[in-house]
C-alpha cells in the first residue's frame, strides 16, 4: 500500500509540474496576445489531464490546477481586441489540436465564449459540445470534461428569463453551426442537461467492470478489496453525476408539468435501466432532495413506481424512508398542503410501494422492513393524524412481516419496533388512544423479554408524564396485556438475573400506575380493580409487596366513592355493597402471606379497619361493618402474635395498634413484648387510648394514670434486672420519659396527675441518678435538664399555668 501511495503521489507531482511548466509559458503567450502560441502550449498542459495512472482523488487535485489556468485562458478569448480573431472562427481553430482531450477542453471553452456572444443559438452549441464530448470515453478523464462542460454552461442555458431565451431570427444565416427555425426554449436546456446526464452516469457506472482500480490498490489482496476500493473510487465520483440534476432543479422553466411529462420520466429511465446498485441508490435520493416536495407529491406514484425496479442491493428502505421524511417535513409546513395529500391519496401509495418493495427485496433484514413502517407511520402520524386505521394499518402490516420471523434477534430491528410503538404516544401523548389499536399489542409480542419490558415502562413513564386516566375496564386489560412483561414473570425469563434496583424501580412504577386508573362510576371500577387484581396475583411472592398495597389502596378509594353516594351503602345491588369489597380487600391482603410480608399485611389490615370507622358512622348498618372491622383487628393481631418475630418490629407493630385502637376505643396487647423498655414504652403509650384531647374524646383519668402507673413499675423492673444482670443500673431515661407523660396529662387537666407525683417522680430520678450504681448517660442528662428547664419556663409563666405547676419543687 505504501508503495502504491509513493508512485501515485510522485505522478500528481509530476502532472503538477508539467502544468505549471506549460502554463508558465502560456501566460507569456498570452501577456503579448501570440494566439497560436497560447493554443499551443494550453493545449500541452490539458495534455496532462490524459493521465489513467491517478485515483479520483488525485485526478481531482490536477483538474483543478488546469481548471484555474482555463479561467485566465477564458477571459483572453473574451477579448477579441488581443487577438484579432472572432470567435466563430475561433471556434473552428481550437478544433485543430492534435489530442481530443486537449481539444474538447478548449472546445468547451471557446464554446461558452460562443453562446455568450449570441452569434449562434445556445441550443446549437451545446449541442455541438455534448454530443463531440463523446469523443473521450475513458470514465474518469470523460467524467470531468462533462463536468466542467456543465460548470461553464449553466449560467448560458436558454432558461425563463434567462438573456439566451428567445428568437433566431437576430442570428447570421452565415453561421458555422446550422441553426433550426426554432427558437431556443426551456426544453433546449432541459434536453442538454439530460444528454449530459446520461452520458456521465453511463462512464460512472462503466467504472464498475472497465476501470482498473488505481494503483493505491497494490496493498490490498483478494477480489474483495480490489471491488472495494474500485466503489470507494466511484463513491468519490459521484457528486459529478448528481451536479447536473442540481441543475436541472434550478431550471426557473422546469414547472410541474415539464417535470412530470419529459425530467422525471427520462432521468428514471435512466436510473433504472444502469442496473448498477451504487448509481441507483445516489440518483434515486438525489431526485428526493434536489426537486421540491410538492413535485414529489404529484408525481408520487411514478416515483414509487421505479423502487421495485431497483436492484435487490440497493438500500429502497434508505431511499423510501428519506421521501416520506421530506413529505412529513412538507405536510408540516402548513395545513394548506394538506389537502394535496389527500387529493393524491399519499398514504395509499406509500403504503403500497413498501410492501411491493419488501415484497422483490426478499433479502431484506428485518431491520429494513421495521424502519420502512417506522417511517411510513411517521408520515401518517403527521399527514393524517385523525386516521388511527392508517396507524393500526402500519402497525398490522409490521406483525405481518413480523409473524414469517422466527425470532427477532437483531437489536437494530428490536429498536425499531420500539420506536414504532412509541410514535403513537409521543404523537397523542394518551395511552388511551393507543389502546385503541388493536395490532399494538400484537406488535409488541414480538419484542424480547427485555425489550418487552422496556417498551412497558415507556408506555407507563407516557401515563404518568401526560397524567391520563384509564377510565373503563376493557382499556385496562389492553393496558395490563400491555405491560404483562413487569407484572408477571414470561416464559424463558430468569428473574433471578434481575437487577435489584431495576426490578424495585419497575415495580414501583407499575404500583403508580394502579392509582392512575378510576372511574367516577362504582361498578366500572369495581370492574378495574377486579382486572388489575387478576393480573397482579400472578406476580410472584417478589412483586406482590408492591402491587398489592396500590390495589388495596384503589379498593378503598371505591368505599370512599360507596360513602358519597345515598343508596349504595345500603348494599342495593349485592356486587356493591361494603361487605363485599371488604371482602375482596380481605383476599387480596392475604396473597401477602405467599411473600410472607407481615408488617406490610398488618398495616393493611389496620388500614382497612381505620377505613370501616368512618363508613360506621353513616352505614345503616352499621353493626355488620363493626364486625369487618372487629375481624380486621383480628387478624392483625394474629400476625402480631404469630408471625412478627423481631422485638423492634412488635414494637412498631403495637405503635400502629395503638393508634388505630384510639380512634376505635379499644384496648391491646402491649404488655407481651419481650423487651422492658419496650414493654414500658408500648403501656405508656396507650394511656393516649383513654385520654383523646378533643371535644367528643374520651377522657379517663384513671385509666390514664393506671398505664403510667404500670409503665413506671416495668421501668424500675427493669433496672433492678439491669443491676442483677450487670451490677450496675441502667441508663434513666424510661423514667424521664414516663415523667413527660405525667407533665403532659398534668398540663391537660387529668386530675388524677397531680404535682406531688410528679415531684415524686422527679426526686426519684434524682436519686437515681445520685445512685453509685448508675451508669453515666449524656443522653438521659440531657434529656431530664431540658425536661426541668421546660418546668421552670412553666412556673416563670405565672398565671393558671404558673400557679398549677408552682407546688413542684425543682
Amino acid at each position: 500500500m505504501l508503495n502504491g501511495t509513493e508512485d501515485e503521489e510522485k505522478w500528481l507531482a509530476e502532472g503538477i509540474a508539467g502544468i505549471q511548466h506549460n502554463a508558465f509559458y502560456m501566460h507569456r503567450a498570452l501577456d503579448s496576445n501570440n494566439l497560436r502560441e497560447a493554443l499551443k502550449y494550453s493545449a500541452q498542459m490539458l495534455s496532462e489531464l490524459r493521465t489513467s495512472k491517478l485515483s479520483p482523488h488525485k485526478y481531482y487535485e490536477l483538474y483543478m490546477r488546469a481548471f484555474n489556468e482555463l479561467k485566465r485562458l477564458e477571459l483572453f478569448f473574451k477579448d477579441d481586441s488581443k487577438h484579432d480573431v472572432s470567435v466563430v472562427d475561433l471556434y473552428e481553430l481550437v478544433q485543430h489540436a492534435g489530442n481530443i482531450l486537449p481539444r474538447l477542453y478548449l472546445l468547451c471553452t471557446v464554446g461558452s465564449i460562443y453562446i455568450k456572444s449570441k452569434e449562434a443559438p445556445a441550443k446549437e452549441v451545446l449541442k455541438d459540445l455534448v454530443e463531440m464530448c463523446r469523443g473521450v470515453q475513458h470514465p474518469i478523464r470523460g467524467l470531468f470534461l462533462r463536468s466542467y462542460l456543465a460548470q461553464i454552461s449553466r449560467d448560458k442555458l436558454p432558461d425563463i428569463g434567462s438573456e439566451y431565451e428567445g428568437s433566431v431570427d437576430s442570428y447570421d444565416s452565415d453561421m458555422v453551426l446550422s441553426s433550426s427555425s426554432d427558437a431556443d426554449t426551456v426544453m433546449d436546456a432541459v434536453d442538454f442537461v439530460l444528454q449530459n446526464f446520461t452520458e456521465m452516469n453511463k462512464l460512472w457506472v462503466r467504472m464498475q467492470h472497465q476501470l482498473k482500480p488505481s494503483i493505491a490498490i497494490s496493498g490490498l489482496q483478494g477480489p474483495g478489496g480490489v471491488r472495494e476500493k474500485r466503489e470507494k473510487d466511484r463513491s468519490e465520483l459521484q457528486d459529478l453525476v448528481g451536479k447536473n440534476l442540481h441543475v436541472l432543479s434550478q431550471i426557473e422553466g422546469v414547472d410541474l408539468e415539464m417535470y412530470k411529462e419529459t425530467v422525471l420520466p427520462r432521468v428514471l429511465e435512466q436510473v433504472v435501466n444502469c442496473k448498477d446498485d451504487l448509481a441507483q441508490y445516489y440518483l434515486m435520493d438525489c431526485i428526493i432532495q434536489v426537486f421540491p416536495d410538492e413535485y414529489h407529491l404529484q408525481t408520487l406514484e411514478r416515483l414509487l413506481g421505479a423502487c421495485p425496479q431497483l436492484q435487490p442491493t440497493v438500500d429502497a428502505k434508505t431511499v423510501l424512508s428519506r421521501l416520506m421524511d421530506r413529505l412529513s417535513n412538507y405536510a408540516a409546513s402548513g395545513a394548506d398542503v394538506l389537502p394535496e395529500f389527500l387529493q393524491v391519496e399519499a398514504f395509499s401509495k406509500l403504503s403500497n410501494a413498501i410492501g411491493k418493495v419488501i415484497q422483490a427485496q426478499v433479502d431484506m433484514p428485518a431491520v429494513g422492513a421495521i424502519t420502512l413502517y417506522v417511517s411510513l407511520l411517521t408520515f401518517t402520524l403527521r399527514v393524517h393524524p385523525d386516521r388511527l386505521d392508517h396507524v393500526d394499518q402500519v402497525l398490522g402490516a409490521c406483525v405481518k412481516k413480523l409473524s414469517n420471523i422466527p425470532k427477532l434477534e437483531d437489536s437494530r430491528a428490536m429498536k425499531q419496533v420500539v420506536a414504532l410503538l412509541s410514535a403513537p404516544l409521543e404523537k397523542y401523548n394518551d395511552i388511551v388512544t393507543a389502546l385503541t389499536l388493536s395490532n399494538y399489542p400484537r406488535v409488541m409480542d414480538h419484542l424480547d423479554i427485555g425489550t418487552n419490558k422496556l417498551m412497558a415502562m415507556v408506555i407507563i413513564q407516557s401515563i404518568m408524564k401526560n397524567n391520563s386516566c384509564i377510565s373503563t375496564a376493557d382499556k385496562v386489560e389492553v393496558l395490563f396485556e400491555l405491560i404483562k412483561g413487569l407484572i408477571k414473570d414470561i416464559d424463558g425469563a430468569d428473574v433471578d438475573e434481575l437487577d435489584e434496583e431495576d426490578f424495585k424501580e419497575e415495580q414501583n412504577s407499575v404500583a403508580r400506575l394502579i392509582h392512575m386508573l378510576y372511574n367516577d362510576e362504582p361498578e366500572e371500577m369495581l370492574k378495574i380493580i377486579c382486572i388489575v387484581r387478576k393480573h397482579t396475583m400472578v406476580g410472584g411472592p417478589k412483586r406482590l409487596p408492591f402491587t398489592v398495597s396500590s390495589l388495596v389502596f384503589s379498593a378503598l378509594r371505591l368505599l370512599r366513592q360507596l360513602q358519597g353516594q345515598e343508596g349504595d351503602i345500603v348494599g342495593e345491588e349485592a356486587s356493591m355493597t361494603p361487605n363485599k369489597i371488604f371482602q375482596l380487600l380481605t383476599q387480596i391482603i392475604e396473597s401477602l402471606s405467599a411473600v410472607p410480608s407481615p408488617e406490610l399485611a398488618l398495616r393493611l389490615y389496620l388500614q382497612c379497619a381505620e377505613s370501616a370507622r368512618f363508613l360506621m358512622k353513616q352505614a345503616a348498618n352499621g353493626c355488620d361493618i363493626e364486625h369487618v372491622a372487629y375481624e380486621f383487628f383480628t387478624q392483625a393481631f394474629v400476625l402480631y402474635e404469630e408471625e412478627i418475630a423481631d422485638s423492634k418490629a412488635q414494637v412498631t407493630a403495637i405503635h400502629l395498634i395503638i393508634g388505630t385502637l384510639q380512634r376505635m376505643n379499644v384496648f391491646g396487647y402491649s404488655a407481651r413484648l419481650l423487651k422492658k423498655a419496650d414493654q414500658c414504652r408500648a403501656v405508656y403509650a396507650c394511656s393516649h387510648l383513654f385520654w383523646v384531647d378533643d371535644q367528643d374524646g374520651i377522657k379517663d383519668g384513671e385509666r390514664v394514670l393506671l398505664c403510667l402507673k404500670r409503665a413506671l413499675r416495668i421501668a424500675n423492673a427493669a433496672q433492678q434486672m439491669a443491676n442483677v444482670a450487670r451490677g450496675s443500673g441502667g441508663p434513666v431515661s424510661l423514667f424521664v420519659e414516663i415523667l413527660n407523660k405525667y407533665i403532659y396529662f398534668f398540663e391537660k387537666g387529668n386530675k388524677q396527675i397531680t404535682s406531688s407525683a410528679i415531684q415524686g417522680l422527679i426526686e426519684l430520678i434524682n436519686t437515681e441518678m445520685q445512685s453509685d450504681s448508675t451508669n453515666s448517660d449524656s443522653v438521659a442528662d440531657a434529656f431530664i435538664a431540658s425536661t426541668l428547664r421546660y418546668i421552670q419556663f412553666q412556673k416563670q409563666k405565672g398565671g393558671v399555668v404558673g400557679e398549677k405547676f408552682e407546688s413542684v419543687k425543682l
